[in-house]
């Protein structure tokens, strides 16, 4: 986690120091003190600064649950959130009926949400966290339709003789379809476009 030392003629003025340049709480922040500091004889002779370091706490847990009820609050939506934080991943579960209206469509909303709920965690940390965030179980419900679909339009395109080109999705989606239909003995995959249109291509192998 960042961290800064500061010296002052007080501690408190070595912490005031590290809060403004840290942007920070007190709260926040863990202090560690270097150097003992003391007033000296009669207030200055052999008067002695104080050092201290002064360390961000990992408040992920504080910054996702403030970021995401900020948007609950403002659009009235009662929603649970379901935190997992596992080696630098840090999954956020939130469910709540009226938290779907925050999915949009084909979860480009809940994409868009989770972009700014990861800048959001890692606005000061050194180390990165990849966030992921889904809604009323979204991206799994996503993902058992994605494989279907993949498959489908597999056995189509060997039916036809045909290469079939499918709708355009994000990286996260065509990767699932990639996966689905990579052991397949008749099809082959591959993307082809630029983002935002960029698609995934069923191709027929040849036999």
């Amino acid at each position: 986690m960042k961290s800064v030392e500061k010296i002052g003629k007080s501690k408190e003025e070595a912490i005031e120091l590290a809060l403004k340049e840290l942007n920070a709480e007190k709260d926040d922040i863990e202090i560690e003190v270097l150097e003992e500091g003391s007033k000296g004889f009669l207030g200055f002779l052999g008067a002695k600064d104080f050092k201290i370091r002064a360390t961000l706490k990992d408040n992920y847990e504080k910054t996702t649950r403030n970021f995401l009820n900020d948007i609950f609050d403002s659009l009235d939506i009662i929603a649970d959130i379901n935190l997992d934080f596992k080696g630098d991943t840090l999954k956020v579960s939130v469910i709540g009926d009226s938290a779907g209206q925050l999915i949009g469509r084909r979860g480009e909303s809940l994409d868009a949400l989770q972009l700014l709920l990861g800048l959001a965690v890692n606005k000061k940390r050194d180390g990165y966290i990849k966030v992921l965030l889904d809604i009323e179980n979204y991206r799994e419900k996503r993902e058992e339709s994605l494989v279907r679909y993949a498959n489908k339009m597999a056995r189509t395109a060997v039916k036809q003789r045909r290469n079939i080109r499918l709708e355009p999705m994000n990286p996260y989606e065509r990767r699932i379809v990639h996966s689905a239909l990579q052991s397949d003995s008749y099809v082959t995959t591959y993307s082809e476009g630029e983002e935002p249109f960029r698609k995934v291509v069923i191709s027929v192998k040849k036999q």
